[in-house]
């Protein structure tokens, strides 16, 4: 994982896309190194939340023109493919995943922090879908997941605009959730990803795989996927946990995760 390096404070598992010298550029060997952070923070039992951000002044400037101007419709559908299977794959994680946008997030940067749970900026944050500009569409999720993020107008606006946006108004437009200083974001991502991690984590996981799944598919289909979770996380110890310091006005808890 050359280009991508996790590290563990506590149960929270920080990923770090570090490229400085590409403005943290995604190319073939980024997505790679990023495919396998994920699994290997998916897989680690210690961690419950994940908080992805990029080194140096750029979250991610984009995907790689350099290699990108090369390609063939067969290599473009390619990198589309496998980009879009990565990002999927942090989409799906069962853990909780915090984008800490801390520079520049433009196309595929724009899009990888759009796979992610919930988006914190800094105040230096630029955001945008470009591509239009370059010749190409969005490739790793752009027109499907901004629509769904900001509605369809918004989203038609500056994808077809290629219009770059601060993090000002990407907060406006609910692209983001909070704007902080740029010495004050990771600590403000810290204190959420710890906040997190004092809840019962199978219900976190729950939680978050319901609002994915129901996201995808009608609300019939997406109250069955939220009765079923109810009806596991009420089999848990952590449930007699938490009730138990509610009823017992216990402001500790000693959840297991069981």
């Amino acid at each position: 994982m050359g280009f991508v390096k996790l590290e563990k404070q506590g149960h929270v598992g920080i990923m770090t896309i570090d490229r400085q010298e590409a403005l943290n550029a995604l190319n073939s060997a980024v997505l790679t190194d990023l495919d396998a952070a994920i699994d290997q923070a998916e897989q680690d039992s210690e961690i419950y939340v994940v908080i992805l951000t990029g080194a140096g002044r750029s979250f991610v400037a984009g995907a790689d023109i350099g290699e990108m101007k090369e390609f063939s419709s067969i290599d473009g559908k390619k990198f589309g493919v496998h980009g879009g299977n990565v990002f999927l794959k942090l989409e799906n994680m069962s853990k909780p995943v915090i984008a800490a946008v801390n520079g520049f997030a433009l196309g595929g940067g724009c899009e990888l922090s759009m796979a992610c749970d919930i988006r914190l900026a800094s105040e230096k944050a630029k955001f945008g879908q470009p591509e239009v500009g370059l010749g190409i569409t969005p490739g790793f999720g752009g027109t499907q997941r901004l629509p769904r993020i900001v509605g369809i107008s918004k989203a038609m606006e500056l994808i077809l605009t290629a219009k770059v946006i601060g993090a000002a108004e990407a907060k406006a437009i609910g692209l983001v959730s909070e704007v902080y200083p740029p010495e004050e974001l990771m600590g403000k991502a810290m204190e959420m990803a710890e906040a997190i991690c004092a809840n019962a984590q199978i219900a976190v996981c729950e939680s978050k795989r319901c609002i994915r799944k129901g996201m995808q598919t009608d609300i019939n289909t997406g109250s069955s996927f939220e009765a079923e979770a109810f009806g596991v996380t009420c089999g848990t110890r952590d449930k007699d946990e938490g009730m138990g310091a509610f009823l017992e006005k216990r402001a500790e808890k000693h959840f297991q995760n069981k």
